[in-house]
């Protein structure tokens, strides 16, 4: 996605002087994009990575933090991958970088979440943090009903280890797991843009929020064009209704009718499309829209109870079959 493409090249270009903040995001990087690799009976550290830049930034780390040489190769666009990843792989004193960088405690097991250190850490520290999870494996979509800034997690551990970094920094994320993999997501508008800001994505942020503005007020203009006709159409459809019975009430009275309601109908059926509010202007003199739907109503009652006295059909039986008045 170009979105997540754009915020990940912004995040690779930060510029981070504090040690334990880069420290905080390439471990948590390696965590997320790779892990631990027995090669030739060697511990290796390896993070699979979707960009250059990100590739050149872990390395970049890992050699100024930690002494650690690495090499990067080019796994080839195929299958499920529309583009290039870069392979980041420290061979040589790998099992000394997986327990500086907290990827192996001291017994050589592999841990499952994120160092305490990291997650108990400065709100910098937390930031890195979803910044280095979010270059691994995180992925945002465009603003709408289904908008989210999603990273894909090794594990439930480190799952729970990521929304309790975003609960620190005052940011809701929920941990879901479908299919057996486990997903952070930050659903909320505000939310995304917070992280986003936390995260250092301030130039993607504002492009993120303007589209976002732009979608909902296409959103409220679409709502409204929508409300608007769905009003005309019952206005029409209460118009032919009240016209049908009108022109049955007159026919069922004949010479009966009173002169007031007799002129009530007539004014309805002169002008079939006006509001009540406007038939009332018509009249001569005017008349409020209550005492005209007075007068139509006082005369399809006395037309209906004259239609039940003959035993005829009443004023409802000169409604158009197709009319919807639900």
């Amino acid at each position: 996605m170009a979105q997540t493409a754009d915020v990940k090249e912004e995040l690779a270009q930060i510029d981070v002087s504090r040690t334990t903040v880069r420290a905080a995001e390439v471990a948590t990087i390696l965590r997320f994009a790779g892990g631990l690799h027995v090669i030739s009976g060697r511990i290796a550290v390896e993070a699979e990575l979707d960009s250059p830049g990100i590739a050149r930034r872990v390395r970049k780390d890992l050699a100024e933090l930690y002494g650690a040489r690495s090499d990067v190769s080019v796994i080839a666009a195929s299958g499920v991958r529309r583009t290039n990843h870069y392979l980041v792989r420290v061979h040589e004193a790998g099992e000394t970088l997986a327990r500086q960088t907290g990827l192996m405690d001291q017994r050589r097991r592999p841990v499952r979440g994120l160092p305490n250190r990291l997650t108990t850490g400065s709100r910098e520290d937390l930031a890195a943090i979803w910044r280095g999870a979010f270059l691994a494996q995180g992925t945002l979509t465009d603003p709408g009903r289904s908008a989210s800034l999603e990273v894909v997690c090794p594990g439930n551990e480190a799952a729970m280890a990521l929304v309790g970094a975003a609960g620190r920094l005052g940011i809701p994320a929920k941990a879901r797991e479908v299919r057996g993999v486990h997903r952070v997501l930050i659903r909320d508008g505000e939310a995304i843009s917070s992280m986003l800001k936390t995260m250092g994505a301030l130039r993607s942020v504002g492009e993120w929020e303007e589209m976002r503005q732009r979608r909902e007020v296409r959103a409220t203009a679409n709502r409204l064009v929508n409300f608007d006709d769905a009003n005309l159409r019952r206005s029409a459809e209460a118009a032919v209704a009240a016209c049908a019975r009108v022109e049955r009430a007159m026919e069922l009275l004949g010479d009966d009718i009173p002169d007031h309601l007799k002129y009530a109908g007539t004014l309805r059926l002169a002008h079939r499309d006006a509001s009540l509010d406007e038939l009332g202007q018509h009249a001569d003199p005017p008349m409020t829209k209550d005492a005209v739907a007075g007068r139509i109503r006082r005369l399809l009652a006395m037309a209906d109870k004259k239609a039940s006295d003959l035993g005829l059909p009443g004023t409802d039986s000169g409604l158009p079959s197709d009319l919807d008045l639900s």
